[in-house]
């Protein structure tokens, strides 16, 4: 334990943000980089896609790898904090294009291996960028995935007909984005009292520099509306027995995105991915506490260093 420790504390590095222009679009990120990095890991946020939520779990996937991979996470385009795209809003499959040419603006030239790590949505992202880049795609790893539709998921069935509605999703966007008439310190205290009373730092902020912007919930909710025509259909079952040995997923408990049936059917249709349950108690928007963050971080860089040991 010392000598993790002190391990831990050679590697302690905090992210970096920055805004970087990709498919002429202002995108937002956060990265470490590493001296001499043996492999890339990207991370590919869900939805709301804001790499700034992220932080605590970057960082901490940054120092369980032992400073020998750069770790990047690319948000969304438009979940901003500012509205670079003057309202426009963006589709599900523009999201997972923009990824594809940020991998071929940013990570082509790479000569080490690439690991995709994605949260809810982007492990589905994550899938269809390992079919475009599976010779740089060493690993993938979803995280609480949400892959298909849970037909038995009240939850999903309301936020479905909420973001189909132009009328609804327009409605909620300005009454969130109402709360912006309320100072930062003020808006804080409101989000950690109610919604985030368990919340980190880091997500309260998120949430009060992002979520109460307009543009942001409307490209959130019209993302989830053609997600959810998307995810209508079955996973690629052949391209995920074909890449098997290339995939890994963490479920939750009780989680109506990734629930545990899709657990049972990757193990039928995949049966050599690797599959793992979380059962310490932590949450889908495990990114939204520091002992989620520490947690799966640790478990992604246990995954990575099992698989690849000459990566280390």
């Amino acid at each position: 334990m010392e000598t993790q420790n002190k391990l831990m504390n050679e590697t302690k590095r905090h992210v970096k943000s920055r805004l970087c222009r990709v498919s002429g679009s202002m995108t937002e990120m956060m990265e470490i980089q590493a001296e001499n990095p043996t492999f890339h890991v990207l991370f590919i946020p869900g939805n709301p896609g804001v790499v700034s939520f992220y932080k605590d779990f970057l960082e901490s996937l940054y120092e369980f790898l032992g400073g020998n991979a750069s770790v990047i996470a690319i948000g969304q385009i438009s979940h901003t904090s500012k509205d670079w795209e003057s309202g426009r809003l963006f589709s599900f499959q523009e999201q997972i294009d923009h990824k594809i040419d940020f991998i071929r603006q940013e990570l082509e030239s790479v000569k080490v291996p690439i690991i995709l790590v994605g949260h809810s949505i982007g492990s589905y992202i994550s899938l269809e960028l390992l079919k475009k880049f599976s010779d740089k795609v060493v690993y993938c790893i979803g995280l609480y995935p949400f892959l298909t539709l849970n037909q038995q998921s009240t939850k999903q069935s309301l936020i479905g007909k909420l973001a189909a509605s132009s009328v609804l999703s327009a409605t909620a966007s300005f009454l969130i984005a109402s709360l912006r008439l309320l100072p930062m310190s003020a808006a804080r205290l409101l989000v950690s009292k109610s919604i985030g009373a368990s919340w980190s730092d880091t997500a309260v902020q998120a949430t009060c520099t992002h979520l109460r912007q307009y543009h942001t919930m409307r490209n959130v909710l019209f993302m989830a509306k053609s997600e959810f025509r998307e995810l209508a259909a079955e996973p690629d079952w052949d391209f995920m027995r074909e890449n098997q040995s290339k995939l890994a997923f963490l479920f939750g408990i009780d989680d109506h995105w990734g629930p545990l049936q899709l657990f049972e059917e990757i193990s039928k249709q995949a049966p050599h991915t690797s599959l793992s349950i979380e059962r310490e108690g932590h949450t889908h928007g495990f990114c939204c506490t520091v002992a989620g963050s520490a947690w799966v971080a640790q478990h992604v860089a246990t995954l990575i260093k099992n698989r690849f040991s000459q990566l280390q």
